[in-house]
């Protein structure tokens, strides 16, 4: 199971909200999501719209990056095949984050806020209301309502987080960059020696892999909700993962020699952090995801970016 979420904020992407801003061009990415991938002509007949006008929709959206298309062989010459780019485009608006005083750029992030996933069950989603969907379906994690999540895991794979790159809105130079999160392994019930190899990516480049030492269950965390299961996952370890000069470090401990130019964060528009745990992991035990109601410390997914 895979998802591809845009989140945009429209000050930043005008072409975007152009290519939103048609219910022609809506009612094609509808279709599209509905129904995979289709050339043009199949539109234009489902839509019961001229081919011209759909063509020179089509060229709008293609435009913006909200589809793709490629031209393949068909009985007479060529066709143009088109799919959607983004399962989900979520639009907000978000303001310039200014410099604080210790020079510390900081953006808190939901955990169900992941704009991409592949992931394996065991699986599940709760809010601090309930569970979010049904347990152990993956595809549980497009559920809309996963924007309330406060608790996540699964068994292999990853979640992928998209941050605003503030580094270019407030057009200055980065010395380090933190992400900070309550993590454990994940296994049916608990074990507080249980294994797990949870791998971290800064924009699609690997800093390295924290192993963490078990599934904690033996008390009720701080902000775990009664209505929790106490024989399921209570809390986790508070893991800092920052990335300076000198390497990338989790808890000031070298991880790696992946450094902050390797990261090349001047290229790119947004700051994504990838976390999970891969399939051929030396301990594959799982992950949890503790954010806001659940664990120890009651805390979004947080980046830090240092000037």
């Amino acid at each position: 199971m895979s998802a591809k979420v845009l989140v945009i904020d429209p000050s930043e992407r005008p072409d975007v909200i152009k290519g939103l801003a048609s219910e022609v061009r809506v009612s094609i990415l509808k279709l599209l999501r509905r129904s995979g991938e289709l050339n043009v002509n199949q539109i234009a007949a489902d839509l019961g719209l001229p081919q011209s006008t759909v063509s020179s929709n089509l060229q709008i959206l293609e435009d913006a990056g909200l589809i793709t298309t490629d031209t393949r062989k068909a009985r007479k010459g060529s066709q143009k095949v088109c799919r959607t780019a983004f399962t989900e485009i979520l639009v907000g608006f978000r303001d310039d984050m200014p410099d604080s005083r210790d020079g510390t750029i900081e953006v808190a992030m939901p955990i169900g806020l992941y704009t991409s996933c592949d992931i394996t069950g065991p699986c599940g989603l709760c809010s601090e209301d309930g569970v979010v969907g049904l347990l152990d379906v993956p595809e549980t994690f497009l559920d809309p309502d996963r924007m309330k999540a406060g608790l996540l895991w699964f068994t292999r794979g990853y979640v992928e987080y998209q941050f605003p790159n503030n580094t270019k809105l407030n057009r200055a130079r980065p010395s380090a960059i933190e992400f900070s999160l309550e993590l454990s392994s994940e296994v049916p019930g608990t074990a507080a020696d249980w294994p797990s190899d949870i791998f971290v990516q800064v924009n699609g480049i690997d800093i390295g892999t924290w192993t963490s030492p078990g599934d904690f269950g033996d008390k009720r965390g701080v902000y775990t909700p009664g209505w929790w299961k106490l024989s399921g996952s209570q809390y986790g370890k508070l893991k800092n993962f920052k990335v300076n000069g000198e390497g990338s470090f989790v808890d000031g401990v070298q991880m790696s020699n992946v450094s902050l130019e390797d990261l090349d964060l001047d290229r790119h528009r947004s700051i994504r952090i990838r976390i999970g745990v891969k399939e051929d992991a030396e301990h594959p035990g799982g992950i949890n995801i503790f954010g806001k109601g659940f664990g120890n410390y009651d805390h979004d997914i947080v980046m830090r970016i240092f000037i």
